[in-house]
């Protein structure tokens, strides 16, 4: 009968609109002026956040960074923060290092959280003895072969292990247009994060039939790293539950309390969720 609901508890960032997206003519004067206030209130919140010196230069770095992709709390979203920093102050081979260290980091995670579920697979064996891992391509091949990546993650992680290589080993041109590989790299991660660790979208281990509202499907459930990264973020509920408040700690009232053992499909389960919520 239940569900894993996931919160809205994400990470994410959407200032930048704020500033790149113009503002139309056609638009209502008063809906013109909120605009320019929200934009006005932006750049002087990122001025306090990031330094006057060079004021202009660090918001047009940040508005280049595109928005903060929204993702479900994990293990990478605190370093990634500081990698976006790090770029928006002019600190860009710090960036660049900064982002390939973390794809790394996030491939360990991987492979040491989940390899205890694939003991049978053949990759077990090229894996189970490690502490860590330093070589990109085997760590992308297993997690790839566990279906732990989705494709797309995939192949981003394989395009930053690339410019993660160009970055470490020495090339003159780093010297001469580190933004720009560190503007890639971020867009990389962005693309990864937004793909893999998403608190909504297409994924297919979404259910999205009830507007405003993320669950999990119940064939996902079992899936080791739906357990590591997804169920941490949501709470089990049935489809008439109620979210009482946020703050200070989350209370839910939940009247389907039916006998173990009893279940619903995914469909039926949105059907009866949006039910609930048109009666509301």
């Amino acid at each position: 009968m239940k569900r894993y609901r996931i919160l809205p508890f994400f990470d994410f960032d959407m200032r930048c609109m704020l500033l790149s997206e113009p503002i139309k003519e056609e638009w209502a004067e008063q809906v013109k002026a909120m605009h320019w206030q929200n934009r006005e209130n932006t750049i002087k919140y990122l001025k306090a956040e990031y330094g006057e010196l060079l004021a202009d230069v660090k918001i047009q770095n940040f508005i280049d960074l595109g928005p903060k992709p929204i993702s479900v709390i994990a293990f990478h979203n605190t370093f990634f923060s500081q990698v976006r920093n790090a770029f928006v102050v002019e600190a860009y081979y710090p960036a660049l290092t900064g982002v390939c260290a973390l794809g790394e980091r996030i491939l360990n995670h991987l492979v040491l959280s989940l390899r205890e579920n694939f003991k049978t697979s053949p990759e077990y064996k090229k894996v189970y003895r490690k502490d860590s891992f330093d070589d990109w391509s085997l760590a992308i091949e297993t997690l790839d072969a566990w279906d732990v990546l989705l494709p797309k993650a995939a192949k981003d992680f394989r395009v930053l292990m690339k410019k993660r290589h160009q970055a470490i080993h020495f090339r003159p041109e780093i010297d001469m247009n580190a933004r720009e590989l560190a503007l890639e790299a971020i867009k990389c991660m962005q693309g990864i994060i937004s793909e893999q660790f998403s608190g909504f979208g297409s994924q297919p281990w979404f259910i999205t039939g009830v507007p405003g509202e993320i669950y999990i499907k119940r064939e996902w459930e079992s899936n080791p790293f739906i357990r590591l990264i997804y169920l941490k973020n949501g709470l089990l509920v049935g489809p008439r539950h109620k979210i009482e408040s946020f703050q200070p700690q989350i209370q839910i009232l939940d009247p389907d309390h039916l006998k173990p053992g009893s279940d619903i499909s995914d469909d039926e389960f949105v059907s009866l969720r949006k039910t609930f919520n048109n009666s509301e």
